[in-house]
C-alpha cells in the first residue's frame, strides 16, 4: 500500500497551487465628451471614496493568504484610453492607500472625443491579459453614453482576448433608457455578468460601491 501513498503524493504534488489573488479587477472610467468636469470629479472621486468605504474594504481582506489585484484606466474615442493604475495588488490597508491616492490624483486624459466602447473593451482585454494569475478576471465599465464612434462592443468580444473574463457594467443613467439597453444587450459579457445603475452623476459612488461589493465577494446575483 506504500506505492499508493507515494503515488499520491506525486498526484498531489503536481496539482496547481491556487492562486494568492482570488480576482483581477479592471475597472475602467468613461471620459468621453458627454462627461463634463463636475461630473468627472464625481466619476473619480467616488471610485476612490468607494474603494475606502468599511463595507468594500472588509470584503477585500475577508479571505486570509487572499487577495485582489486593481487597475483603472480612463476610456472616450478610439485611440483616447489612458492608464491611470497599473496593476496592484491589495493585501493590507496601506496597498488600497496608495491606490485610492492614485486615484484620486488622477488628471482627465481627454474631453472632446467620441464613446468608442469598441475600442474601451479591447483596450480592457488588453490589459487583463497582462494581469498577474489570479482566479478570475473581471473588466467593470462605467459610462452614461451610447457607442458612437469605432467598432461594436460584439467585434470586441469576437477579436480580442475575453475567453474566461467577465465583464460588468455600471450605467451613469442621465434619462436616456436606450443606455440601460445598451449595456444589457451589447456590454456585459461572460458568466455572472451583471448591471448596476447610478441615479445620475451625484449616485455614482453609492452604484460603484455596490458594484464592487459584488464583484469582490464573488457573487453570482443578477446574472444574464
Amino acid at each position: 500500500m506504500r506505492w499508493l501513498a507515494a503515488l499520491a503524493a506525486v498526484f498531489a504534488g503536481a496539482a496547481p497551487a491556487r492562486a494568492a489573488c482570488h480576482l483581477a479587477l479592471a475597472l475602467a472610467l468613461d471620459v468621453s465628451s458627454s462627461v463634463d468636469t463636475a461630473e468627472y470629479r464625481l466619476q473619480r472621486d467616488g471610485l476612490a471614496a468607494a474603494l475606502g468605504a468599511p463595507s468594500v474594504q472588509a470584503a477585500l481582506f475577508a479571505i486570509p493568504g487572499q487577495h485582489v489585484t486593481l487597475a483603472a484606466y480612463e476610456w472616450s474615442g478610439r485611440y483616447r484610453q489612458r492608464l491611470v493604475l497599473d496593476w496592484t495588488p491589495v493585501r493590507g490597508p496601506a496597498d488600497l492607500a496608495r491606490v485610492r491616492a492614485t486615484i484620486g490624483a488622477a488628471r482627465r486624459s481627454a474631453r472632446n472625443f467620441p464613446t468608442a466602447m469598441g475600442y474601451a473593451l479591447g483596450y480592457g482585454a488588453g490589459l487583463l491579459a497582462r494581469a498577474p494569475a489570479c482566479d478570475r478576471q473581471v473588466l467593470d465599465v462605467s459610462g452614461d453614453g451610447l457607442n458612437n464612434e469605432g467598432f461594436p462592443p460584439d467585434r470586441a468580444y469576437a477579436h480580442f482576448p475575453f475567453a474566461g473574463v467577465t465583464v460588468n457594467g455600471l450605467v451613469i443613467d442621465q434619462g436616456d433608457p436606450r443606455v440601460v439597453d445598451f449595456y444589457i444587450d451589447e456590454v456585459l459579457h461572460g458568466p455572472g455578468s451583471f448591471l448596476e445603475r447610478a441615479d445620475g452623476y451625484p449616485d455614482f459612488e453609492r452604484a460603484m460601491r455596490r458594484k464592487l461589493l459584488r464583484e469582490i465577494r464573488s457573487m453570482v446575483v443578477g446574472a444574464r
